[in-house]
C-alpha cells in the first residue's frame, strides 16, 4: 500500500473489559505512517457503530449479525462473580450456581452474558450499568455476574471475584463490516491479532523484492561459470592432440608435400 491507496488513519472500536493495547502497539511499529484512532463503544452499540462506518474494525462481543458483520473470534472469557470481600464465598477458589441460590443477583440493563435463567434472587430493579451493579454489591444489596474483564474494569479494594463454572461465558471477536474481500489496512489488524510475522503475505499478493547487491554479484559469479562451462565442452577428448593447424590442415600438408626426384 502507497500512495494515496493508504487512508489517513485506522479507526478501531472496542468495548469496555476488552484491551487493545498490546495489538496498537504492534501497530505502530509496523505501520508508523498510518495513525490508529481507537474508538469506545457500549457492547450494545458496537455492531452499529461499525454496520454505519462509524469505525473500519472493531474488537466486541459476540454474537453480532453475520449477515452485516464479519467476524473473527478471538477469546473466551471466564465468568465470574464480584461479591464484597468479606463474603462467605471468598473462602472458596471457585463459586458454585447452587452457591448462589439464596442471593439477590443483579442483572444490569448491559448485561453482556446470554442467560436462558438468572440464578439466585432477582433485584427489585435492574441496575442501567454494570457500573451502577458494582456500586450495589459494595453496598452489600446483592452479587453480580460478569466477565472476568469487567470485574477488573470495575475493581474496587472492597471487592474482589471468584471464577463461576457452568454459566455462560462471553466471547470477544474481531468484526468489520461484510465485503467480498477486507479493506487493507482490516487485513493488516487480522494479521496482526492472529500474530502474524511483518513478512506474511497471507490475504495479499506478495511485493516484489529488489535483489540486493551481495546476489547480484551471486548471479554474476554463476553466469560467468556457465560461460567457462560451456568452452569447456569445446576441449578436445583425452589422448587425442591437435595438430597446430587443425585436423583438415594436418592432412592437407602432407598431401600437398613435393616428393624427391
Amino acid at each position: 500500500m502507497t500512495g494515496s491507496d493508504i487512508p489517513s488513519s485506522f479507526r478501531l472500536a472496542y468495548v469496555p473489559g476488552v484491551t487493545p493495547t498490546k495489538w496498537v502497539r504492534v501497530w505502530h511499529e509496523r505501520l508508523p505512517g498510518t495513525p490508529l484512532e481507537l474508538v469506545q463503544a457500549t457492547a450494545a452499540d458496537a455492531p452499529g457503530l461499525l454496520a454505519d462506518g462509524g469505525a473500519d474494525a472493531g474488537l466486541v462481543r459476540l454474537p453480532v449479525d453475520r449477515d452485516v458483520l464479519a467476524a473473527i473470534p478471538l477469546y473466551t472469557e471466564t465468568t465470574v462473580v464480584v461479591i464484597p470481600k468479606d463474603h462467605v464465598a471468598t473462602a472458596a477458589e471457585e463459586v458454585s450456581l447452587a452457591d448462589l441460590a439464596d442471593e439477590i443477583v443483579l442483572h444490569p440493563l448491559d448485561d453482556v452474558l446470554d442467560w436462558e435463567t438468572l440464578p439466585g434472587r432477582p433485584a427489585v430493579e435492574r441496575p442501567a450499568t454494570t457500573a451502577d451493579a458494582i456500586e450495589l454489591v459494595a453496598a452489600g444489596v446483592g452479587v453480580l455476574l460478569v466477565p472476568q474483564s469487567l470485574a477488573r474494569l470495575h475493581h474496587r479494594k472492597d471487592l474482589t471475584y471468584r471464577p463461576v463454572p457452568e454459566t455462560p461465558e462471553s466471547r470477544v471477536a474481531l468484526a468489520w463490516p461484510q465485503a467480498e474481500e477486507a479493506p487493507d489496512l482490516v487485513e493488516e489488524f487480522i494479521g496482526i491479532v492472529r500474530g502474524r510475522t511483518v513478512n506474511s503475505t497471507r490475504g495479499r499478493a506478495a511485493t516484489p523484492q529488489r535483489p540486493t547487491a551481495k546476489a547480484k554479484e551471486k548471479a554474476k559469479g554463476k553466469r560467468a561459470g556457465a560461460g567457462g562451462q560451456g568452452g569447456a565442452r569445446h576441449k578436445p577428448a583425452a589422448g587425442r592432440k591437435p595438430s597446430p593447424g587443425g585436423r583438415a590442415g594436418g592432412q592437407s600438408g602432407k598431401r600437398g608435400k613435393p616428393r624427391g626426384r
